[in-house]
Order: C-alpha cells, then structure tokens, then sequence
C-alpha cells in the first residue's frame, strides 16, 4: 500500500539568506534538533503536556460522520485505494529507502554478489505493497530474498508487476484483502521468515484488525518477525483531520478526501492485538519526527509506532 507518511508531508521551501554564514546557522541548528527529534519517544510521553492537552481537547471535541457514510467508507476502503492507484499510478510515493535502517534484519540476506544459483536465505511477505516502493528497494540490496507481495487494490498490484525489476524468481505479487481472503491460498503456512506491516493497518476498520492479524499468522513461521510501523494518536494528522470536521468515522478513525481510511494507534492497542494472537513483543514504542515548513515557519509534530513481534 501507500506510504502514509509522505500523504501528511509539507513542503518546504529554502527562504533567502543574505549571507552564508546565516544559511549555515540555521541549517546546523535544524539538523541538530533533527538529530533529537529522532530518538523515541517513552510511551508516557507522547507529547509535551501543554501540547497533550490541546490535542485532546481538539481530539475530543470531533463527533463522527452519520451512520450511513461510515458504514459506506468503511464498506468501500479497498475500491478506494484502487481508484487512488489508477488516478496516480506510481508517481505519488518515493522508495522506501528507510526500512533497513530501522529493521535491521532486512540486513541478513544483504552479503555477498548476487548468484542466482545460491538458495534465498530469506521468505518475507510485504503486506499493503501499494506500487513496490518497498518491496524492490529491499529486493536490490538482498540479493537472496524472496519476496511476496500483496495490495487489496488490484491496480497497485498490476503496477507492480509492470515494474522492471519485477522478477518472478524473487517476487510474487498477488491481490489479497487481509481481512477476508486467506494469505494461505498463495503462500504456504509457517513459511516465512519476516511480514512487514507498514502503513497497513491503518487502512483497516478496528473490528476487522484481528481477522487481519489472524491471517497474518497464518503464513509466518514459529519465531518469525513481524516489522510494524504506523499512525500513532495524537500525529499532527491526527489533529488535522479533528480540526476540520467531517472526516472522523470512529474512534481514532478518520476518512480523507479522496475516500481512504486513516486510523491512529496507541502501543497498548497494538500490544493486545498482536499479543492476543500469539506474538511476543520485542520493541513497540512511539517514534517522533517533526516537519518542518521554514517558509511558513511551521512546525508538524508528526508520531508514528514502531513495533517488532515474533510468532511463538
């Protein structure tokens, strides 16, 4: 699927300094606090308290659309997507070049020159592919990583398979709506090594995540890892959406303009899911990065969670 994170990101521009020296300045002070902002954020501290505080007060005070257009958005989730993938083919999301620097293991399968007739050392499954700017960034760097790939949106999938890296010896792409149509008609069960999950689930409804993670389970084996990354509550997205009513559809679920679903995670949602499916947590917290809009002189305060679960 789509990265989520580039759907909230604000432009910037460079504004004109009169000397270097200035431009320098303000470019180290940026990159330090940059720095800072990296860091994760401890679970009891997602936001500064003042800044807390106005969030649920925005929060709070949003009500959910009628009935009737909650229960159409929620009904038409996966049609869509397909129709955001047919409006904008593969030219609204860059590669996620990212991914190995905050899962690591994506690394095991990264030594030695490609040799088709070396076995791959890794299963994975990427879980919501959108047009691939996951999958072959991986593929290029892990020469000995096969790698399913799955989207509800048809057209993300035929995207995918349209791309010229796509090779039928390392990646199969296929249709599957997590929520209903069982993972086990593609892959075999307990077969893979790592699913990442990564902007996902937010584009799911809450009372059909289990059956999601359900399925999920299915097809990865005992100790694999599931990489978990998404909307955490109280994401400046998050107070966007509240602070222009109209678009909440349920708690902490929220409907774009164009018809996608959004929905806002807390570590202890998570926990129990994953955890009351059988998975044992190894990290999930909070992770902080701040937009910034130095033209306008706006600051986002952006949250996402970060999560890695094992199968026992």
């Amino acid at each position: 699927m789509v990265t989520p994170e580039e759907q909230q990101h604000v432009h910037s521009q460079e504004p004109q300094q009169p000397q270097e020296s200035q431009q320098s300045q303000e470019s180290d002070l940026i990159e330090a606090r940059q720095q800072r902002l990296l860091q994760p954020l401890p679970s009891a501290a997602i936001l500064p308290p003042g800044k807390l505080e106005e969030a649920k007060r925005i929060i709070e005070g949003d009500k959910a659309i009628k009935p009737f257009w909650v229960k159409k958005y929620k009904n038409e989730a996966a049609k869509n997507w397909n129709k955001f993938y047919q409006r904008n083919e593969t030219r609204f999301y860059k590669d996620r070049h990212w991914i190995e620097r905050e899962f690591t293991i994506y690394k095991e399968g990264a030594s030695g020159k490609e040799d088709e007739s070396k076995p791959h050392t890794m299963t994975c499954l990427e879980v919501g592919c959108g047009v691939g700017n996951f999958v072959f960034p991986v593929l290029d760097k892990n020469p000995h990583l096969f790698m399913y790939a799955c989207d509800f949106a048809p057209h993300a999938v035929e995207l995918v398979k349209k791309h010229e890296d796509y090779a039928k010896g390392r990646c199969s792409a296929f249709v599957c709506d997590l929520t209903k149509d069982p993972l086990t008609d593609t892959i075999p069960k307990d077969s893979l090594d790592v699913i990442s999950v990564i902007f996902v689930l937010s584009a799911i409804p809450a009372e059909k995540l289990e059956a999601a993670i359900k399925n999920i389970k299915e097809v990865l084996k005992p100790g694999g890892m599931i990489c978990f990354r998404d909307y955490a509550i109280y994401d400046a997205a998050q107070i966007k959406f509240s602070s222009n009513p109209g678009h909440m559809l349920d708690t902490n679920l929220y409907v774009r303009q164009d018809g996608t679903l959004s929905l806002f995670f807390s570590v202890a949602q998570i926990q129990a899911l994953f955890e009351g499916e059988g998975f044992e947590t190894v990290e999930c917290d909070y992770v902080h990065r701040e937009t910034i809009n130095r033209a306008l002189d706006i600051n986002l305060d952006r949250r996402f969670l970060q999560a890695k679960f094992v199968k026992k």
